[in-house]
């Protein structure tokens, strides 16, 4: 099995991928410019995502969707298992949102691009003036049930254990006083994990839990949160 899933990869799965890829780098671009890049910075990647799955013949199921409040804004912290996770929560998490992602993604052709005109969010961890401006663009994208994604993590696993998270996710939603929604994934890392060559078949489960709220504001809260959001996270890969 293996092997027939290596050779339709190949021969048929990754060519078409490959022009989907571009052609909603150029859809997002193009639509980002005339207008709504709310809009266009998220539906062409979501359907992009769910066609990836779709065509790597990929089962995704989702848990606890309901807990989401429709106009409501979030931080949405998941656990970063592999490359497929963005395919996941784009496709399948079913909010309007903005990635939080490294400054070098920049510099990826067409998706780089991409992300930079549907006004996803470039970390400039290099200097403080960096990280202030972070924060600006951040709150300015959060409203009308936007939301934010941010892997706590920081980097995709190497070992598919859970790692420790670090502190931006945490005081940015402390800043700007929104709840926190811990996602867990599981399944990513079977499929192409961070020193993997080849894509595996596996099915992907994404499981929202329910959202934290701000216990208050400084660092009794931003410790706090980060607790109860990794001990959240864990829970679902103990009990997948």
């Amino acid at each position: 099995m293996k092997i027939l899933y290596g050779i339709y990869q190949v021969c048929f799965a990754l060519p078409i991928l490959l022009v989907l890829t571009i052609l909603t780098a150029i859809v997002t671009i193009i639509g980002s410019l005339i207008g709504g890049a709310h809009i266009w910075g998220y539906y062409p990647g979501k359907i992009w995502s769910q066609l990836i799955c779709v065509f790597l013949l990929i089962p995704v199921k989702i848990q606890g969707r309901e807990k989401l409040h429709k106009h409501t804004s979030y931080v949405f912290a998941p656990n970063h298992q592999g490359a497929f996770d963005i395919f996941l929560i784009y496709g399948f998490i079913g909010r309007n949102f903005k990635w939080m992602m490294k400054k070098s993604l920049r510099k990826i052709p067409f998706v780089g691009k991409a992300c930079e005109s549907a006004g996803h969010i470039f970390v400039d961890r290099s200097n403080p003036k960096g990280i202030l401006a972070t924060m600006k663009q951040a709150q300015s994208s959060l409203v009308n049930g936007v939301s934010l994604v941010v892997f706590p993590e920081g980097r995709r696993t190497v070992t598919g254990k859970l790692g420790e998270f670090k502190r931006g996710a945490f005081l940015l939603a402390d800043d700007l006083q929104l709840p926190v929604v811990p996602v867990t994934i599981t399944g990513s890392f079977e499929i192409l994990p961070r020193t993997g060559k080849w894509i595996q078949w596996h099915p992907m489960t994404l499981i929202i839990h329910d959202p934290i709220q701000p216990k208050g504001k400084g660092d009794e809260n931003i410790k706090a949160v980060m607790q109860e959001t990794y001990a959240a996270v864990a829970s679902g890969l103990n009990n997948p």
